[in-house]
């Protein structure tokens, strides 16, 4: 089998994970080679996320690696088994990777999603019209079937948070982002609405950072923090001009947290954080 030539982001980071601990134990890829029956260049590759590796083979390594944390080798064993295509796999080809890159992390979290929106309301409580007049304010402009496919996708990727054993979802959000009136107003009353209906949700928590907040942590960028089965396996996804960045590192991993927690002190209650929207609403 011929290795990919476009590997997903999971498939990369079981790959980096590989790496990661071959490198913290001082092994070359001709030791892991010769503990699994392969020759150098399989291993380079697998460790880049081009060839497939068995959960098996993933735990030999630990193994070889003398990897002691067994949860987070059993949860990397249990990333690479998953071979299955997503719904997200019916864009591929018409979205840009990395959009599904973010969609899958979404549908297999294992923790919590945790999201900081400074200028828009959070991409899944989003309502369809919100999503399209902020996709129509794109430069260069999308071609028609780029903004359809884009706003399906976002709408899409909305069921991780109403689907049985949905994930846990909290999301801080900037004032800012609640005045915005993408759309027009009848519009941005309809996503205010929305967004106070999702807040409901059990497993949906919604804090609002207000104006009249001393300040907060960090450099205002879009933060996702996606849970993974052991805090080693967690992502962080930011925003840039060129796309979404991707960020393993438990330095920044730890960093990023530490952003997240900062703001939600920053911010308004749950509770009151509600009774906000619902002033903004009357004034709407």
């Amino acid at each position: 089998m011929p290795p990919r030539t476009t590997p997903t982001a999971r498939q990369l980071r079981v790959g980096l994970e590989l790496r990661k601990m071959r490198d913290s134990a001082r092994k070359t890829t001709a030791d892991a080679a010769s503990t699994l029956g392969l020759d150098r260049t399989k291993i380079t590759q697998i460790e880049k996320g081009l060839y497939a590796i068995s959960p098996e083979r993933v735990r030999t390594l630990a193994c070889e690696y003398q990897e002691g944390d067994s949860a987070y080798v059993e949860a990397l064993a249990a990333v690479a088994s998953e071979r299955r295509k997503g719904w997200w796999d019916e864009y591929r080809g018409v979205l840009p990777a990395s959009l599904l890159d973010i969609s899958e992390l979404e549908h297999r979290a294992e923790g919590r999603i945790r999201t900081l929106q400074i200028s828009h309301p959070p991409g899944l409580l989003q309502t369809e019209d919100t999503a399209r007049a902020i996709f129509e304010m794109v430069h260069p402009r999308l071609p028609a079937r780029d903004l359809w496919a884009r706003i399906a996708h976002r709408m899409d990727r909305t069921q991780v948070l109403t689907r049985p054993g949905a994930v846990e979802y909290d999301a801080i959000v900037h004032e800012a982002a609640l005045r915005m009136k993408f759309g027009g107003k009848d519009v941005a009353r309809g996503q205010l609405e929305h967004l106070r209906t999702m807040a409901e949700r059990p497993n949906i928590t919604v804090r609002v950072i207000t104006f009249d907040a001393p300040g907060f942590s960090g450099a205002g960028n879009a933060i996702l923090h996606v849970g993974g089965a052991v805090p080693r396996l967690d992502t962080v996804q930011i925003d840039s001009v060129h796309g979404p960045i991707f960020l393993d590192d438990s330095n920044q991993l730890q960093n990023y947290r530490e952003t997240l927690d900062a703001m939600e002190r920053s911010a308004l209650s749950p509770a009151d954080s509600i009774a906000f929207v619902d002033d903004l609403l009357k004034t709407s």
